[in-house]
């Protein structure tokens, strides 16, 4: 029998059986993870972006764990010989109305203990020459790095440490026991004492299967990204964001410096029509049908009616798309940016519309099950696998756990 069993192998779900190494150094533990790598998903398709946590709710799991996270995240890839770069960003203003939004921000950052200065047009052009704005706030401790890079080296410090890594492996049904939790797979049964689910886009999915009724849906929007042919790189020093609308969960197009040296322009935001649906084309009619039965769907639609419109015309017009772009850089042409790869985010939506803005975490019967783990996931995930590590009761037959 293991002592903990995690289910799904992104950021969370390694970082946190990484956390249990440390915190319960004799447990067994076992990674759950149906794709034939690691973070195949969310993980593996997000932007690259430590974040600094300025956007985030004073006081919020995302705004403390974003913070911390920020630092962690650094002295991790430090430690571990991962590339990254604190290269700071700049957030923003071009038009009038949106300078009392900047404000708005900039109080949030100071509120949440960032580093953030406000500068004018001139100080902006010296950091990104080719940015139109009439304000921006410059954020130091911004970075970039490849989250495939330390989820893999998550995953060998955990094999070091004699967990048991498993790809290829979905559970499919959960039991339970006396004594634990029996988990049905593709590839055999297993028994742990306690699990953790962090299976993303899924994650709703694995709660009910463990008997916990979750109070939001899983809804999965996809993010389409342009990429800056190469001899335009020159327009992106680093990372530009536009100034977010406080009411939509999403940071609005904007252009990002990857560790590789490529330049990424997006994401929009649309509905997915699966899951797991990385393409137009990609159709799963009874997840489709599961989506849009969802009454909170619905609520959100006519809220937020004007906006999805937008996103969708820039799904299907490269035009609108490099439009959006020219508010941030007038220069960038069509013929500048080319189609890169699109990922999809698991948003989490309550049955009366609301979006569950924070992370979020459902205590079950011998399982804790990560629901809402959005961005800034990745850039908090060691102080998430933490904070999770923390929380698990005391189980029998295993030591107290020791001060990680």
């Amino acid at each position: 029998m293991y002592d903990f069993a995690i289910v799904g192998g992104g950021i969370v779900g390694l970082s946190t059986a990484y956390a249990l190494t440390k915190y319960h150094p004799d447990a067994k533990i076992v990674v759950l993870e149906k794709e034939s790598q690691w973070a195949f998903h969310q993980t593996g398709n997000n932007s690259g972006v430590i974040h600094s946590g300025i956007y985030y709710k004073p006081g919020s799991l995302k705004a403390t764990l974003c913070r911390e996270g920020c630092r962690s995240m650094v002295e991790f890839c430090e430690e571990q010989g991962i590339d990254y770069d604190v290269c700071g960003k700049v957030i923003v203003a071009t038009e009038p109305e949106e300078l009392p939004l900047l404000e708005n921000l900039y109080q949030r950052g100071l509120e949440n203990q960032i580093p953030v200065e406000k500068i004018g047009p001139e100080a902006v052009r010296e950091i990104e020459p080719h940015v139109r704005c009439l304000e921006a706030i410059k954020v130091n401790s911004t970075g970039i790095v490849s989250y495939g890079q330390v989820c893999q080296k998550y995953a060998d410090l955990v094999g070091e440490k004699g967990g048991d890594l498993r790809l290829n492996t979905k559970v499919d049904k959960i039991i339970e026991t006396s004594d634990g939790l029996v988990l049905e797979t593709n590839r055999g049964e297993l028994k742990t004492q306690f699990m953790v689910n962090c299976a993303g886009l899924y994650s709703d999915r694995v709660a009910e299967l463990g008997k916990v009724n979750p109070p939001a849906k899983i809804i999965p929007f996809r993010g389409e990204y342009y990429e800056l042919v190469p001899e335009k790189r020159y327009l992106v020093k680093n990372l530009i964001y536009p100034v977010p609308n406080p009411d939509f969960p999403f940071l609005g197009v904007h252009f990002t410096r990857m560790i590789d040296g490529s330049v990424h322009a997006g994401p929009n935001a649309v509905l997915s029509l699966k899951r797991e649906g990385y393409k137009k084309t990609d159709v799963d009619f009874a997840e489709l049908m599961e989506i849009l039965t969802y009454p909170g769907l619905w609520k959100l639609a006519a809220k937020y009616w004007s906006d999805g419109v937008e996103e969708i015309v820039r799904s299907f017009s490269k035009a609108a798309f490099v439009r959006s772009l020219q508010r941030l850089i007038p220069e960038v042409q069509p013929e500048d940016v080319i189609p890169t790869h699109a990922g999809v985010r698991a948003q989490a939506l309550m049955k009366d519309g609301g979006l569950v803005d924070d992370f979020l975490i459902v205590e079950g019967p011998r399982a804790m099950h990560v629901c809402n783990a959005p961005s800034p996931a990745a850039t908090a995930s060691l102080e998430i696998g933490k904070a999770i590590a923390q929380k698990i009761p005391e189980l029998p037959n295993l030591q107290a756990p020791v001060e990680a």
